[in-house]
């Protein structure tokens, strides 16, 4: 290949990424500008309704199973490495607070991502293909306000929810695992879980894991507005769908992490770092 053609690839590849994320911000400002001034209508039940219940309702098994067995998980991994100094009693507060800080919000993200998103891409993008979103055009009515804004607003409520019962379970996982097969002091378990795990864990966790649905609403019915013609485009849709907001929440957490980090030691000077 020619350097010149390379360069022109390069190029042509930037030119796309560049023009791509500037789309994306326009439809972030669009339905953003909605939620501001015209909030009633954005919260109307029968719009909204729905949405809480495919977003919510139907994603807690997954997310209840997921988060029951990645504490399990943590507890048989981890537990010959705390027998080996002597310090098995304390892995109810080492693993319930890697859970509520990090693994909890970060996983029912993702699952909400898999599931949630993946459909509404989907939905939103056989809309554009069969040219529904022009129908409501041309009825003077507007998508973002009527399709988009009750999805976002839904997945930034449930994802908080959701990742709570990610937590609960992923407690209760591990206390099964640690506990029961183990035979480690049940007292002792969560006796160390209050030790380790305050107020402030479980707060950012759900802090983060609203930046996560918003992004993940967002993502998803872009990716579904935008869509290619065709059913190819509209699969294709669906999993640059999931892949972007994969990678959106691993990099928020790490902005929110920092940012909770340094709001945390500014609210409280004396307090040691707990968020991450």
């Amino acid at each position: 290949m020619r350097p010149t053609t390379a360069i022109a690839i390069f190029g042509s590849i930037t030119e796309q990424q560049i023009s791509g994320f500037g789309r994306f911000t326009t439809f972030c400002g669009s339905a953003l500008r909605v939620m501001l001034l015209h909030p009633l209508h954005s919260l109307r039940w029968r719009l909204l309704g729905p949405q809480l219940f495919a977003v919510g309702v139907l994603s807690i098994p997954v997310v209840a199973i997921t988060g029951a067995f990645i504490g399990m998980i943590l507890s048989l991994e981890g537990y010959s490495q705390f027998a080996a100094i002597g310090q098995q009693d304390r892995m109810g507060g080492i693993i319930n607070i890697s859970v509520v800080k990090q693994i909890g919000p970060v996983l029912a993200a993702v699952m909400v991502a898999g599931r949630v998103g993946c459909a509404l891409a989907a939905e939103l993008g056989t809309m554009r293909v069969t040219e529904q979103l022009d129908a409501m055009r041309a009825m003077a009515a507007d998508p973002i306000q009527h399709l988009v804004v009750p999805r976002v607003i839904a997945c930034t409520i449930m994802t908080p929810l959701l990742t709570i019962y990610s937590n609960m379970l992923g407690a209760l996982g591990a206390w099964f695992v640690t506990v029961k097969v183990y035979g480690v002091s049940g007292q002792d378990y969560w006796f160390w879980t209050a030790q380790f795990v305050s107020w402030r864990e479980p707060t950012g966790g759900l802090a983060k894991s609203v930046c996560f649905g918003m992004a993940i609403g967002l993502i998803s019915c872009f990716k579904g507005f935008t869509c290619k013609p065709g059913a190819a485009g509209v699969g294709q849709a669906a999993t640059s769908s999931f892949v972007s907001s994969f990678m959106a929440i691993i990099m928020l957490n790490l902005v929110l992490a920092q940012f909770v980090n340094t709001l945390m030691r500014w609210l409280y000077p004396n307090l040691p770092s707990v968020f991450g």
